[in-house]
């Protein structure tokens, strides 16, 4: 048995890195410091709903062909289509991802990602105002007040608050006791029954909030009992502590991304992290689901400038969040074709777009069985990065991240199969 140390995790947006993985005659037999979702993860990248082979629909039914077959029909789709949609990329390697860029290019179709439906506001967010941000391990290392703001860590991130908050940094070598964690969510959830001060917010009201918070620290009055559901005096009490900060850091989720407000929830909380700054150090990190969802938005930011939702129609790059997103080319009937690639949209979309989906042909680079592959006309199954191939990924915090290879897989790479699908694309291209 080989114990193979310092992996990172393909799981979740922390990428912990520091998974020791039990290797035996080319199997992972167990692993140590993985989270259940993460062990999960390494465990079952042989479970019995992996697809082996290529699958192409005939007569209704999916048959198995070989590689050369799903990748001449995958690039004869998409070169016959008049507006095709690249979609997903937020659990394969960046390298892929470039690739793909490249592709959506060349088709004059559209590149977008599973933020679109995540924390694109937080992208629009930050063109608007800007970023202030910090790494993981400074968090570890220096904070004194850990906000977490529309998100449940301790499900969706299961070791980020073992890992970054109640572990001893540097400077806070007390570990839990030498920091004030608040927690902001609608629910008594398990995070916030971890938490110092739990700001019960009305659900969908984290703007007023937000608004409140900074009209405190700018020495005004609140000239109600309640804002947001929240008491006066707590809230004079939440700015107190803020203020009171060495170091300070707004973790936030869906549940401000994706509620009333979107784009201009996180406009609103970037600019009370900058007006913290005048009493203290501020930052924030967004906390991004998918291992490498980040990778993505850093990808295609510096081919094409733009973080998703772009469209090479015209020939270059334009961007339009509203009108070249997955959903709204879906459900507008625009889209005659899709790919996707390490993602799920027949899970998380919604009826009007699935409709579209089961009326287009859909090519999905999947290694499992989903609701996207029950809809897909052609399902290329590839490697898992970080298990059975390298790539790199982005962490939350954007510093990227090298996954490793574990054990020997027959099958490609999405980098591969990105890179056949283009070079057989641009020949059906050349040929019309």
């Amino acid at each position: 048995m080989e114990l193979v140390k310092d992996v990172p995790c393909p799981f979740c947006g922390t990428l912990c890195d520091d998974i020791i993985v039990k290797v035996e005659d080319n199997e992972i037999i167990g692993t140590i410091n993985a989270c259940r979702i993460g062990h999960s993860k390494f465990m079952d990248h042989k479970s019995a709903t992996r697809y082996t082979k290529p699958l192409i629909r005939k007569n209704g039914s999916l048959v198995e062909v070989d590689m050369d077959e799903a990748i001449d029909k995958t690039a004869e789709i998409l070169a016959n289509s008049k507006r095709p949609l690249l979609f997903g990329w937020s659990s394969t390697e960046c390298e892929a991802m470039g690739i793909g860029v490249n592709l959506a290019e060349e088709l004059k179709g559209v590149i977008d990602n599973t933020a679109t439906v995540c924390h694109g506001p937080s992208l629009l967010a930050v063109q608007d105002t800007g970023y202030p941000v910090s790494t993981l391990g400074e968090v570890k290392n220096r904070a004194d007040v850990v906000i977490y703001w529309g998100c449940n860590p301790f499900h969706a991130h299961p070791r980020h608050i073992g890992r970054h908050v109640f572990s001893r940094g540097f400077f806070r070598n007390r570990g839990r006791s030498d920091r004030t964690v608040i927690v902001v969510d609608p629910r008594k959830s398990d995070t916030a029954k971890l938490a110092d001060i739990h700001l019960q917010v009305d659900s969908g009201r984290d703007y007023e909030l937000l608004d409140a918070l900074r009209s405190v620290m700018n020495g005004h009055e609140i000239p109600y009992e309640t804002v947001a559901g929240i008491p006066r005096d707590t809230i004079y009490q939440a700015v107190d502590i803020l203020g009171k900060a060495q170091f300070g850091i707004l973790f936030f989720g869906m549940g401000i991304t994706m509620t009333a407000g979107k784009n201009r929830n996180i406009d609103a909380g970037i600019c009370t992290i900058q007006e913290l700054n005048q009493f203290a150090k501020y930052t924030l990190i967004p906390m991004r689901g998918h291992y490498n969802v980040n990778g993505f938005n850093q990808v295609c930011t510096w081919q094409t400038g733009y973080p998703f939702c772009v469209d090479f129609a015209t020939g270059y790059p334009r961007y339009n969040p509203g009108e070249s997103g997955s959903n709204d080319l879906l459900q507008n009937k625009e889209a005659d074709s899709m790919m996707v690639v390490g993602s799920d949209p027949g899970a998380h979309f919604p009826q009007k777009a699935l409709e579209r989906m089961a009326e287009i042909p859909v090519i999905a680079i999947e290694p499992h069985r989903t609701p996207t592959t029950e809809l897909a006309d052609i399902i290329i199954p590839p490697a898992f990065v970080g298990v059975e191939t390298e790539g790199t990924a982005y962490r939350m915090d954007s510093i990227p991240i090298r996954m490793k290879k574990l054990v020997e897989t027959d099958l490609l790479s999405d980098k591969e199969i990105m890179e056949k699908i283009l070079e057989r694309t641009k020949e059906f291209i050349a040929s019309k």
